[in-house]
């Protein structure tokens, strides 16, 4: 992925796979708080039910999509060569990515599978553990990436080796913790920072954002020198508290937005009884005083 392209579509299917997570579970737990279960994907009802599985198609689809793209276009289909037959050295970062996505694609195509058919049912916090497996490989995958990755271009990756362990922690939280908002929505959170700090990627290493005193040589990030790197690595970490700020703003609008047109009764009462919970607590705690 080491290409504008290269990040801007897994960065694409992140963000629009995020974004619906939050919505949705912002939308389930307004609509009934008291049966709310933490979902490892959300359907589409209001389209049909022939698109409810959408999710999921976009997934399989996206990833299989990209993983070809790694697999058979980006070595033009010279995959094994020489007259040893051996794995195309030029290309191994190509073939590291599309093990990453075949996980992906694994994740997908077995959640249809557990929905659509009686083949391979599985429970919900199976499939959480299942989308854990994939942002393992994921994980795995930049966090060695990051270790060759050297200067700026290191430092970007490890940003986003962070928020790709944070959806870990959330996937494994959301299959320990099954009724937890807090974990739903943290899970939708971390998948749509991922897909932004992509796309800042793309347009910081391999676009028109690059840093002052920095530039693209072949294939890496060179600074001229030790001050131009750090204010590179500053850009970068303004760039990522932004994304943050951001997409807590979207969720705090959506959550009034949600509750607005979709809320129920029990969430307004369920709201006051935490309220009433907490300042009786502490008015108790003022009279032992």
């Amino acid at each position: 992925m080491g290409s504008f392209k290269g990040h801007v579509l897994p960065g694409s299917l992140f963000l629009i796979i995020g974004i619906w997570h939050v919505w949705a579970a912002l939308l389930r737990y307004v609509s009934d708080p008291l049966s709310f279960r933490v979902r490892a994907w959300n359907p589409i009802t209001r389209l049909g039910e022939k698109l409810i599985h959408l999710e999921l198609y976009v997934v399989a689809g996206g990833a299989f999509v990209d993983m070809c793209i790694e697999l058979l276009y980006s070595p033009h289909l010279k995959i094994l060569v020489g007259p040893d037959r051996i794995l195309n050295p030029a290309h191994m970062n190509d073939f590291e990515h599309g093990g990453m996505l075949l996980m992906f694609f694994v994740y997908g195509v077995v959640a249809i599978l557990s929905e659509k058919t009686r083949l391979l049912p599985l429970p919900e916090g199976s499939l959480c553990l299942l989308g854990a497996a994939a942002f393992s490989s994921e994980y795995l995958l930049f966090y060695f990436h990051s270790t060759t990755h050297k200067g700026l271009e290191g430092y970007y990756h490890l940003l986003l080796v962070i928020l790709i362990g944070f959806c870990v922690a959330t996937c494994v939280a959301g299959s320990l913790f099954p009724t937890s908002l807090a974990v739903d929505l943290s899970n939708g959170v971390f998948i749509t920072l991922q897909g932004l700090w992509f796309y800042q990627t793309a347009f910081t290493l391999y676009g028109s954002m690059m840093p002052s005193g920095c530039k693209l040589e072949v294939n890496s990030v060179v600074c001229k020198d030790k001050e131009s790197q750090l204010r590179g690595e500053f850009l970068a970490n303004l760039q990522f508290f932004t994304w943050v700020f951001l997409v807590l703003v979207f969720v705090v609008a959506s959550y009034g937005i949600v509750e607005r047109k979709f809320g129920c009764e029990d969430l307004r009462r369920v709201h006051r009884e935490e309220i009433e919970a907490v300042y009786g607590n502490e008015r108790e705690d003022r009279v032992d005083i």
